[in-house]
């Protein structure tokens, strides 16, 4: 939903370089500033779109259908200006923290593909997680009503982000100062960032976007934050997220590649099983990778890749028995390369069947 308060802009996109936006006629410098720990626990957190192309979400979805106006130019007002179009402020997750086993590997190599993907036109701010022992009152279980003052302390570990709010605020204020953009795109629902979006506002003529970093449309948006905006934009829907995925296989250069986390995947069990026979049959992780993506007519010309990772997890079925049956007749444990069956011809990107 967009909330529209005193601007009325024309928008379109570009895939090559950053943003500019049309208002009045005027072509506006445009720059993204994305506050990592609110849109992870807005929408990603419990998602299996984590492996996000961020400046695909914002140039092909979050601004043309955002910025008032959007779709209503002739022209192509989305153009290029000074790289970074977008800056993503996060903190490498601490391993004594970690949820899971592999949350500090999946980061990094998230972090390495993003930036590997996105080149300069994305600069990655690393702030960082103060974890240490404090107190807070504890909520009585017999009396949950009880007053705050009155409750018993108790010990609890306390995990903070630091410096990454403030070095957002600090870097869109002192683009807009500088007049190095005119239109600041701010993606948060956190309030630090109110006295920035203030100051810009007081001090300098750029635009103010706000887009909030939700899927749930039942959460409220900031009160402050959409009035010091000059548009809003109340949250980022599923299907967008959907489009905007990474390639599952990112040339990080010098013939090393990251690999989407399998525990990232909707189906991470399934996933992990059909790339340890993936791999086998296809001889590399990068053909394995091609074959899972592309149609195959023996899947009803769907991919491979869509009926593993479906919610429905009957859908990989017929993928998995193939897969498998593969592997119980050890055709790919041939002794001769040169005439070693493979799941797929790498080529063609088409199913061989066994006889």
């Amino acid at each position: 939903m967009l909330h529209q308060l005193d601007c009325c802009a024309d928008g379109g996109k570009s895939r090559r370089k950053p943003v500019f936006s049309l208002l009045g006629g005027k072509l506006l410098r445009t720059r993204i500033y994305v506050d990592g720990y609110n849109l992870y626990y807005g929408c990603l957190k419990r998602s299996p779109h984590k492996w996000l192309d961020l400046l695909h979400l914002f140039e092909a979805h979050v601004l043309p259908s955002s910025v008032p106006g959007a779709g209503v130019a002739t022209t192509s007002p989305w153009k290029s200006a000074t790289d970074p179009l977008l800056f993503y402020y996060t903190a490498p997750i601490k391993e004594v923290a970690a949820k899971a086993p592999d949350s500090v590997d999946s980061q990094k190599a998230y972090h390495a593909a993003l930036q590997a993907h996105c080149g300069n036109r994305l600069k990655l701010v690393l702030g960082n997680y103060s974890l240490i022992k404090a107190k807070a009152k504890q909520i009585d279980p017999k009396d949950p009503k009880k007053p705050m003052g009155l409750c018993d302390p108790v010990e609890i570990w306390k995990l903070e982000e630091k410096k990454s709010d403030v070095a957002l605020a600090l870097q869109a204020y002192h683009d807009a100062l500088t007049k190095e953009v005119d239109m600041v795109v701010i993606v948060t629902n956190d309030t630090d960032v109110a006295p920035a979006l203030q100051m810009i506002r007081n001090n300098t003529k750029a635009q103010i976007g706000l887009v909030i970093p939700t899927t749930d449309l039942t959460r409220k948006p900031n009160a402050e934050l959409v009035q010091l905006a000059h548009w809003s934009r109340t949250n980022i829907t599923e299907a967008e997220l959907k489009s905007a995925q990474l390639p599952l296989h990112v040339n990080k250069g010098n013939g090393k590649f990251m690999r989407k986390p399998t525990s990232w995947y909707q189906n991470p069990e399934v996933m992990e099983e059909a790339f340890r026979l993936g791999i086998v049959a296809c001889g590399s992780v990068t053909s394995f990778v091609r074959w899972l993506n592309a149609p195959n007519p023996y899947f009803g010309d769907a991919s491979p890749l869509a009926l593993l990772d479906d919610a429905s997890l009957e859908t990989g079925v017929p993928v998995m028995e193939f897969m498998r049956d593969w592997e119980q007749k050890k055709l790919f444990e041939q002794q001769n390369k040169n005439q070693q069956p493979k799941l797929c011809d790498v080529d063609a990107l088409q199913i061989t069947m066994p006889e």
